[in-house]
């Protein structure tokens, strides 16, 4: 790869929207344009009028392009993700976050319309994009979220200190027995990805870490069926849940709600695309025995 020296900034992009469209990255000419503004942070706008001139490409910018065209995710790249309303830390060891659960968000903002003063927990928070969304956007909520992996969690504290969510790291299976019948809300993305469906794309296969795409078993399901039964103790009587799942596994994780037998008003919802992304039910006036 040998273009770019001397090359204008149009020429440059549009050589790299080649190359990485060649290396079958999904949106070749968004990311060599996020690239180069990473390089000039001029920001998009600027960016695209500068296109239109003769301004240089910038030094560097060959060496991130071969990075991308290798399927390196374009978030470890520049260190950063968008998320909402958020810019959220991120880089090796931690999930990144998908567009699809800014829904996720959506409803547990939705449902605390006019709630004053509410108790969210995030399990499972791996950057810290729900947690951090939630308190951001609700800004009297008492958010704690937990993180089992040292390097999400690290890379979650980044993220959520200056958002005054309290964060501990333990495992959602067991976390916060304190705290048990307080939580208003209860949500949750878990790993559920089962044991044989490897992902295809590079990014994800190679870059997201393993304990955040496999939920355990060979159905995917032992960290989901675990989060319902955390949901399930943390929560108050009339508590919400809601938690993120696959399109096929919808149908599974609103049975195993129903059949569980302290929760109420099961609902699958939507993300943007069409496709069953979320799971949510209200706890029951009677919890389960602990």
């Amino acid at each position: 790869m040998t273009f770019y020296q001397g090359q204008s900034l149009a020429d440059a992009v549009r050589e790299a929207t080649a190359v990485l469209t060649d290396a079958g990255v999904p949106t070749p000419r968004v990311d060599a344009e996020l690239l180069a503004d990473h390089l000039l942070g001029v920001g998009l706008g600027r960016l695209r009028a500068m296109l239109l001139g003769d301004t240089p490409a910038p030094v560097g910018y060959r060496e991130l392009v071969e990075e991308r065209a290798g399927r390196v995710p374009l978030q470890h790249i520049t260190g950063v993700a968008y998320f909402r309303y958020l810019e959220l830390r991120v880089g090796p060891g931690v999930f990144i976050p998908r567009p699809e659960t800014e829904s996720v968000v959506q409803l547990v903002i939705d449902h605390l319309a006019g709630v004053r003063k509410p108790k969210v927990v995030d399990l499972g928070t791996g950057s810290g994009a729900i947690a951090g969304s939630i308190a951001h956007e609700i800004p009297d909520a008492d958010v704690h979220a937990v993180e089992f992996s040292t390097f999400a969690h690290a890379w979650a504290a980044k993220n959520l200190e200056p958002l005054g969510v309290t964060l501990i790291q333990g495992d959602l299976r067991d976390a916060l027995p304190e705290h048990n019948g307080t939580f208003d809300v209860v949500v949750s993305n878990p790993p559920y990805i089962p044991a044989e469906a490897i992902p295809t794309e590079p990014e994800v296969a190679l870059h997201d870490p393993p304990e955040a795409l496999y939920g355990g078993g060979a159905d995917g399901m032992e960290l989901p069926t675990a989060a319902a039964a955390s949901a399930a103790r943390l929560l108050k009587p009339g508590g919400y849940f809601v938690m993120e799942h696959a399109e096929v596994q919808a149908e599974w994780i609103a049975g195993m709600l129903r059949r569980a037998g302290h929760w109420n008003d099961v609902t699958t919802h939507f993300d943007l695309n069409g496709k069953e992304r979320a799971t949510s039910a209200v706890l029951a006036s009677t919890a389960p025995d602990e």
